[in-house]
């Protein structure tokens, strides 16, 4: 396989989450409508109940693979995926659309942790740091063209239909990962799937400062973007009026966050993880506490809403591939059990505290700032923790 297939595949599998999450946005309310969800904060759970499934089951999956390699877990988590999203699309009730879409965040986990357990397997350091914002970048495109079609789709069919495409997305997702990906977890690498090696593999990772102060500090940065994606349709569609043109805007803030992660690929090998992430988070952060201030004055006109939020999510694709490489830089011989406890602390702190900034919605985009700003000032705490006070260092 070519390096660029690999970049190509591995960001078709981050790119799957993304997918069941984006492409969802401009749906909601007519999934409120079909199933009687009167409130609107409450259909965000559509959302929320795919993270809980995605950040939890991770756990489990990372130990699997380094017991039986990388490439039978991944077929059957895309398999699960796929059938839970043909299935949600015959859901009767709300209830039963959040159980499968909990499944379906399940099968997805390993679709996340064997996409980073790949890249980690095959490169380290600074090319790690290279390829991810790389995949990044392409995963970022995703966001970009899925709430398009999410919106195109229901111009031709109601909201069944976005599960029906999610699921022939997946399978073909699944043809080629079955087809093209060769095993890449070393014999020697191979962890018995015993309850004592396990819990000596979370030990090793959960010891590491590093990894986890960076792991918490990206579940902060996380919770941000998963607060936006709650209330993105709500803020958009019911507090600036953009109707049909939600998906346009949506576009326009991915496509600086993709154009963030190409310019961290073409820089990172030369000034080093520490000095492009660091930079970002305090950049990340004097944004987010200006717009904070701007916003208590009152509501923003969209063009200035804009401004602050492009800023500030620009920096997110200078930090999100820069902690992730530097959370799984010490970790390469436990890679898959690393992958999956750093990828459920990441997932499931940020899906909690995206679920929170979330519900705090009312009727203004004042709570989203405002947990911008909370959780920008937590990440910094944290990454001054794992470097012992010590930003920028090269080392």
């Amino acid at each position: 396989m070519s390096r660029m297939e690999f970049i190509a595949m591995v960001a078709s599998l981050m790119a799957l989450n993304a997918l069941s999450i984006d492409i969802m946005l401009p749906s909601l309310q007519q999934i409120g409508e079909s199933l009687g969800v009167a409130d609107a904060n409450q259909r965000q759970l559509v959302l929320s109940a795919y993270v809980v499934g995605f950040g939890g089951a991770q756990l489990f999956f990372g130990p699997i693979a380094d017991r039986f390699g990388r490439r039978k877990p991944l077929l059957i988590g895309i398999v699960i995926y796929a059938v839970c999203a043909l299935l949600a699309a015959f859901s009767s009730s709300f209830g039963m659309l959040l159980l499968l879409r909990m499944a379906q965040g399940i099968g997805a986990a390993a679709t996340r942790v064997i996409a980073v357990t790949l890249v980690r397997d095959v490169f380290g350091g600074r090319q790690m740091a290279e390829i991810m914002s790389i995949v990044m970048m392409v995963f970022m495109v995703v966001p970009v063209l899925a709430p398009g079609f999410g919106q195109l789709i229901m111009l031709f069919g109601e909201w069944h239909l976005i599960f029906v495409f999610i699921a022939l997305v997946a399978l073909a997702v699944l043809a080629w990962v079955a087809l093209r990906l060769p095993e890449t977890l070393k014999p020697a690498d191979r962890r018995e799937l015993r309850f004592g090696k396990i819990m000596e593999a979370f030990r090793i990772v959960l010891s590491n400062r590093m990894s986890v102060c960076y792991a918490f500090a990206t579940a902060a940065v996380f919770g941000a973007m998963f607060g936006f994606l709650n209330s993105a349709q709500q803020i958009f569609v019911e507090v600036y009026g953009l109707g049909v043109w939600f998906p346009a805007v949506f576009a326009l803030v991915a496509t600086f966050m993709a154009l963030s992660s190409f310019i961290n690929s073409r820089l990172v090998g030369r000034f080093g993880m520490r000095t492009l992430s660091h930079g970002a988070l305090v950049g990340f952060m004097s944004v987010c506490f200006v717009w904070l201030l701007a916003s208590l004055v009152g509501t923003l006109p969209l063009w200035l809403f804009l401004v602050f939020f492009i800023a500030a999510m620009f920096q997110f694709g200078w930090i999100g591939a820069n902690f992730n490489a530097l959370a799984m830089e010490p970790l390469g011989h436990v890679a898959g059990t690393a992958s999956s406890v750093l990828g459920f602390l990441q997932t499931a702190g940020g899906g909690l505290i995206g679920a929170l900034i979330g519900q705090l919605y009312n009727g203004t985009a004042l709570p989203l700032v405002a947990g911008f700003c909370a959780v920008s000032f937590i990440a910094f705490v944290l990454v001054l923790v794992a470097e012992r006070g010590r930003l920028f260092s090269r080392l």
